[in-house]
């Protein structure tokens, strides 16, 4: 019997194709939208740990040098003697790659992290001066870079990073001096004082070490936040084809209850017919998912590289967590999808499934239960944002804003319908509102996910063309100098200076230091006041005075990621680690920036870090091209180490545009699927209202013009939920610029409105509703006669 009921139940899939598409469809859409963001995620955490791995990064403290200096050969061996276990570091570029050198015979890691094997032993390499490099780093070696060395590839060394001796990498980088001093954990008691051994060196604790899966926490729950907005979007497409699926066999469920099969047996096999196809669609989506990975992970690489430096590797690897986490997810989506029909089986009579109005009773409820989950939803989203903090109540209020306006959709909708229907005039009127409206229970899980689609593109859209312009106006401000001049050493940065005096109309210093402020990591950078800062920087929060103040040395400005994070801001006072209590005179914006930032004049400044040399210059100059030409000949300075405003500014713009690639893509994803789930919808309706045309048609009204209304309620009902989507995405961008953006980055963004960019999207969203009923439309107005009158014949 169990075989045979399992055959009946699956018949009605041969049936009826389309719904078997759209169910697979959805569902392998889906879930390919959500395992193609995790296997991008997965991929970039795996190469931020083969690096923090391979660097030491947040295990160890680290010994670095006052400013951005190097340490002297003589420092690490005075630490040495007098007990320091450390170990020496050099990085630096070379032809576009990281080199790396470490002392492996000291290296608390050993080979920190990158673990050897059969083919490099420690012997031959210190012996041959062997490199280890990703395979992805072999490709793009120029012939010449590594030439008489033995280059060994090894996937645990991190994409575009060479790793070897530090004696070589000392010698190709040609330095003399280590980058820093890699701590050991367990230290020798009665070791030197690190002030009195080597005052010109700074210990940086492990905790305050830039850990690359924090920075970039944000951009992959956001990610994340999408692949869920995507999978929810294809889950309403599977919840509306299981939906239509017991709705257009509730005959033959009523039959086979009839016959004697036990309701537990029935609702065991309708369970497992489903979560079969469940797991091919499933298995579909994730094999999609890996080439939306595959074709997203280039822009994700070259977006994490500009943003916070991290390498990511370009390939894509078939990593468990990523595809279990896919079929996971959709098997779970598809049982949650299913178990309101299920139990509507359970609990329905015997011969009540054949009633068409017992099914209408059933979506009553469900409103009932729709309109109370909407109300629960918003006060939640509204409890969060009054007392909700982190990133992570930041996203949920998004998800308890987009959840409760998906639930409360339906709900407006009819009472627009109900209002329209009554307020109507004409016959054909007053039906097409009162047929709309009963359609409406068909149609809302589709609409539902173009609410959510067109919401989530007005918010996104808002968010990146707000930072665009912030953006842009904020390189203006902060890219001033025509000219950029890079110097290797102090004699050079002397000499620099002078002719820049003399040169150029004003000279600006580039210099920094890492230390510590109110118990916070931060970064003091230095500042040549003049004309340049006190017209261009603008200050989100300031006395009239904080520029005067700052030159008199009584004063400091802070970034508002350290005002934000420390709590202090114009007004309160801060001590420097190394320095005297200072007062905030001003915050200013810093976007693009995870750091946190304190600005000095350069004399307070270099009173405190007597030792630090500027190696990077701006230059004001009515001609940068013959600046460049005086500097070349009188200082020897090559015009490789000279960048003008113009391509510094085009490369920032690069990144800031690869950044939003993801985004803009899964946007056009999600309003694609939207788009799909209306089409799927419709069509799948499009048998089931037959018997109701059926009599309209008999009454008058052609096939074409009911075609026709076909169209014009797609239309309309797309038009009112895009109206409904304006404020929803409003209310979006502002929770991510306001509250995400903050909480990730520790900075705010002004939100502007761009009208034309959402009638350009409402105008997609028209097009996508139009696209979609054009199919069913056609079907509906060739419809033969014949087919329509055999609904008089029948017996319903």
């Amino acid at each position: 019997m169990t075989r045979t009921c399992l055959f009946a139940l699956l018949s009605h899939w041969r049936r009826n194709p389309l719904q078997l598409i759209t169910f697979l469809t959805g569902l392998a859409l889906a879930t390919a939208l959500w395992s193609g963001v995790q296997a991008i995620n997965s991929e970039a955490r795996a190469s931020y740990d083969a690096a923090a791995a391979t660097l030491d990064e947040g295990q160890y403290d680290q010994i670095r040098a006052r400013g951005d200096g190097e340490i002297a050969l003589s420092s690490y061996i005075d630490l040495r003697r007098t007990g320091w276990q450390v170990s020496p570091i050099v990085e630096g570029e070379i032809e576009g790659l990281r080199l790396i050198g470490i002392e492996p015979l000291t290296a608390p890691g050993g080979f920190t992290g990158v673990q050897l094997d059969e083919q490099v032993s420690l012997g031959s390499f210190l012996s041959t001066g062997a490199v280890l490099i990703h395979p992805e780093t072999e490709e793009d070696l120029s012939g010449n870079l590594f030439q008489n060395m033995e280059i060994v590839t090894n996937r645990n060394v991190t994409p575009g990073l060479a790793f070897t001796d530090i004696a070589i990498a000392l010698e190709l980088l040609q330095r003399e001096r280590f980058s820093r001093l890699i701590v050991a954990d367990q230290q020798p008691l009665g070791r030197g004082i690190l002030e009195e051994v080597a005052p010109d060196l700074i210990v940086q604790k492990a905790e305050h070490t830039a850990d690359l899966g924090e920075m970039t926490d944000s951009f992959h729950l956001n990610l994340t936040a999408f692949g869920l907005l995507s999978f929810a979007v294809g889950i309403f497409i599977v919840h509306g084809a299981i939906g239509l699926a017991f709705e257009q066999r509730r005959g033959t469920i009523r039959t086979m209850r009839a016959l004697g099969v036990p309701l537990g047996k029935l609702t065991v096999l309708v369970a497992f017919e489903m979560m079969f196809l469940a797991l091919i669609g499933a298995l579909i989506g994730v094999a999609l998912g890996y080439f939306v990975a595959a074709s997203l992970l280039p822009d994700v690489a070259a977006t994490l590289r500009g943003l916070y430096g991290a390498d990511v590797t370009g390939t894509l690897n078939l990593r468990t967590e990523w595809w279990a986490s896919g079929l996971a997810i959709a098997l779970l989506g598809a049982f949650f999808a299913m178990t309101g029909k299920l139990w509507s089986i359970a609990r329905m009579p015997l011969l009540a499934s054949a009633k068409p109005r017992a099914w209408v009773i059933a979506t009553g409820r469900t409103r009932l239960f729709q309109a109370f989950g909407a109300l629960t939803l918003a006060a939640a989203a509204l409890i969060l944002l009054i007392y909700g903090s982190g990133l992570t109540a930041g996203f949920v209020l998004q998800g308890c804003l987009l959840t409760a306006a998906a639930l409360a959709l339906p709900l407006l909708l009819d009472r627009i319908l109900s209002l329209l229907q009554r307020s109507s005039r004409g016959v054909i009127s007053h039906w097409f509102w009162a047929d709309t409206r009963q359609q409406l229970p068909g149609l809302s899980l589709a609409l539902m996910a173009l609410l959510l689609a067109v919401a989530a593109n007005i918010g996104v859209s808002t968010m990146v063309s707000s930072f665009r312009l912030t953006f842009v106006e904020f390189l203006d401000q902060r890219l001033a100098p025509e000219l950029y001049i890079n110097v290797e050493d102090a004699a050079q940065s002397r000499a620099l200076d002078a002719a820049l005096e003399k040169h150029a109309r004003e000279s600006l210093i580039v210099l920094s230091t890492r230390s510590e402020a109110a118990g916070l990591p931060v970064e003091i950078e230095a500042l040549r006041l003049g004309e340049t800062y006190r017209e261009n920087w603008r200050l989100l929060d300031g006395s009239p005075k904080a520029w005067d103040w700052m030159e008199d040395g009584e004063g400091v400005l802070a970034n508002e990621q350290f005002a934000r994070r420390a709590g202090l801001w114009t007004g309160d006072r801060v001590t420097l680690q190394e320095g005297p209590e200072v007062e905030i005179v001003g915050v200013v914006g810093d976007y693009g920036n995870p750091l946190g930032q304190l600005y000095l004049d350069e004399t307070l400044f270099l009173s405190i870090y007597p030792d630090a040399v500027p190696v990077r210059f701006g230059a004001r100059t009515d001609d940068p091209i013959a600046l460049r030409d005086i500097l070349t000949a009188e200082l020897g300075i090559p015009a490789s180490a000279m960048t003008d405003q113009a391509a510094v500014k085009e490369f920032s713009l690069q990144v800031f545009e690869r950044t939003f690639t993801v985004t803009a893509a899964l946007n056009v994803l999600t309003l694609s699927v939207a788009g799909f789930a209306m089409l799927m919808s419709l069509l799948t309706l499009a048998d089931l209202r037959i018997p109701q045309l059926a009599p309209i048609w008999a009454l008058g009204l052609t096939r074409q013009k009911l075609g026709q209304l076909e169209l014009i309620r797609a239309v309309a009902l797309a038009a009112t939920v895009c109206l409904f989507a304006l404020p929803l995405g409003l209310a979006l961008a502002w929770i991510l610029l306001a509250i995400v953006n903050v909480e990730a980055f520790g900075w705010r963004l002004p939100m502007f409105l761009f009208p034309f960019e959402y009638a350009q999207l409402w105008l997609y969203a028209f097009f996508a509703a139009l696209l979609a009923a054009c199919w069913p439309a056609l079907r509906l107005a060739r419809t033969p006669a014949n087919a329509l009158l055999k609904v008089f014949a029948n017996e319903r």
